[in-house]
């Protein structure tokens, strides 16, 4: 069987997968707030099932509404403007990659991962040697990135050197709220260990409540914003949020 042949039976397999859990799942009680899309309920996801969590149109999680929300909200894409995305998310791919004069930069370290079939090329950049001059972007999105990253604070301060002054990011991680301080132990090594010690298998530190000082180390004035808070009870199920998510949005102000 081909190449060609094989991805053309995933991807009618995927249409299908997706018609059909939009069938079960029809309703107007939640409601994406990326592709406006509404169910009954958001599918489950994640290791342990978090309910209500994935949109079955456009596959977008709590963090990634949540996110998008908040960008709308504070009207933080202005144009034109440069945008650095790592590990960019396919559903704001889609956004981005076709919103007019938005200068568009996806990149990862490991860029043929993301086969969406887009106009704009994933480049290959390693987020603590980001191939990019000083002050050269407006706003860096970086979702569920720097827990991956033994070297964070090298991390941090790429993402900082690399953004206009003026400009502005949103860097979210994986927090444990019950603690003061970030767990890290780099003589942990083996995934087994490490999903053990941090919940996954890839992840080399659970982030504590320091998220926000280890930020600031690098020079950036960092808000620590429960905008999941002005919603109701009643719209954080709506639009499938998680209530303990607060968005960490960075600002470079020199």
């Amino acid at each position: 069987m081909s190449n060609l042949l094989k991805s053309y039976i995933k991807q009618k397999h995927r249409e299908y997968r997706k018609k059909s859990k939009e069938r079960i799942f029809k309703g107007n009680i939640v409601h994406c707030t990326i592709c406006n899309s509404e169910y009954r309920e958001f599918g489950p996801f994640g290791k342990k099932k978090r309910k209500n969590a994935k949109c079955h149109n456009c596959g977008s999680l709590e963090r990634h509404r949540l996110v998008w929300e908040y960008i709308q909200d504070r009207k933080l894409i202005n144009k034109p403007m440069r945008l650095l995305h790592f590990a960019p998310e396919k559903v704001f791919y889609g956004i981005f990659s076709e919103m007019p004069g938005i200068d568009y930069f996806p990149c990862d370290l490991h860029p043929n991962i993301y086969d969406y079939g887009g106009k704009t090329k994933v480049r290959k950049a390693d987020i603590t040697n980001i191939p990019f001059p000083n002050d050269h972007f407006d706003f860096i999105l970086c979702n569920h990135v720097l827990e991956h990253i033994p070297e964070d604070a090298l991390a941090m301060s790429e993402l900082y050197r690399v953004m206009k002054p003026n400009g502005m990011g949103i860097f979210q991680v994986p927090i444990d709220y019950n603690r003061d301080t970030t767990y890290e132990d780099f003589s942990i090594t083996s995934p087994k260990a490490r999903l053990k010690a941090f919940g996954r298998r890839d992840h080399v530190r659970w982030y504590g409540k320091d998220y926000k000082e280890r930020l600031k180390k690098v020079g950036f004035e960092v808000t620590e914003d429960h905008f999941v808070d002005s919603f109701s009870k009643e719209d954080q199920f709506k639009f499938g949020f998680d209530t303990t998510e607060l968005i960490y949005l960075c600002k470079k102000t020199v």
